[in-house]
This record gives C-alpha cells, sequence and structure tokens, in this order.
C-alpha cells in the first residue's frame, strides 16, 4: 500500500468513526481563560528564572541595576505590547461558542509568534555572546508575560 492511500484511508477511518471530535479536549471559554493565564505565566517566569540564574553569575551591583532595569522594560512592553495581545485573545475566546477545543486559548496566527519567539530564542542562546547580555531580554520578556498573564486571571475570576 502507498503512502497516499495509507493516509488517506486513516483520515477516512477518523472521519467515519467521529473519533477526531471525540478526542478532541473539549473545554468551556472559562477554562480557556485560565488556561492562558497559566500558560503566560509559567512561560513568563521560566523566562525569569533563567534570566536571574544567568544575573548572578554577574557582579553584585550590576546585576541588580540590569535586573531592575529590564523587569522596568518589561512592564513598558507589558503596556505597550504583550497586554493588547493578551486582551485580543481575551475578547476572542469571550466570542467563542461555548464548547472549544482547548488549544483555542490562543488564536491560531499567535501560535506562529510562539514558534518565532522559541527560535529567537534558541538563537540568543546558543549566539557566541555572554548571557550577560543575553539575560536582560529574558527578564524583559519573561516580566512582561507575567505581567500580562494578569489580564486572563482578572477575566477568568470575572466570567
Amino acid at each position: 500500500m502507498t503512502g497516499f492511500r495509507a493516509v488517506s484511508r486513516m483520515r477516512g477511518f477518523w472521519k467515519s468513526r467521529g473519533l477526531a471530535e471525540k478526542c478532541r479536549p473539549a473545554v468551556s471559554r472559562y477554562w480557556h481563560l485560565l488556561t492562558g493565564g497559566v500558560v503566560w505565566f509559567v512561560v513568563g517566569n521560566g523566562l525569569i528564572l533563567v534570566a536571574c540564574r544567568w544575573l548572578s553569575e554577574t557582579a553584585w551591583p550590576l546585576n541588580l541595576i540590569l535586573a531592575l532595569g529590564s523587569i522596568g522594560l518589561g512592564f513598558v512592553i507589558h503596556l505597550y505590547l504583550v497586554s493588547r495581545i493578551a486582551l485580543r485573545n481575551i475578547l476572542r475566546i469571550q466570542t467563542l461558542p461555548e464548547v472549544t477545543c482547548l488549544f483555542a486559548f490562543q488564536a491560531p496566527r499567535s501560535y506562529f509568534l510562539v514558534i518565532f519567539m522559541m527560535l529567537l530564542g534558541f538563537f540568543l542562546r546558543h549566539l557566541p555572546v555572554s548571557k550577560y547580555f543575553i539575560a536582560p531580554i529574558y527578564l524583559a520578556m519573561g516580566s512582561a508575560l507575567a505581567f500580562s498573564s494578569s489580564l486572563y486571571f482578572q477575566a477568568f475570576r470575572n466570567d
């Protein structure tokens, strides 16, 4: 059997039995808001922890200055960029049907942004540059994500 026939038969198997619908993790809008907040909070804090580990290797007053400056920059990024994305996602979630796929907490095109950011992070980590220069970027982006996760939690609480 050729690969194409096997794939088309498999698609027919999933469609004819309705397994695609049965296996999809469908949840209510309420849980989309919580999932979005938790994902943004966990990813943001993961970036913050990595950045803090890298900054701990620098001298005492310099690492404090870099950390405070990065958190301040993260708050600005939160206000003018990331919070807008979060609010757009929250409004989109609130207009979804009552029960949808769990992964709809992000817009489909936002997944491309996530992939781009992951690749950018990988690229930055593997540059022949000291982590001392990369840590402020991680700390700023992580704090922006952590700050913006509060918008999801607020919408979750009010829903």
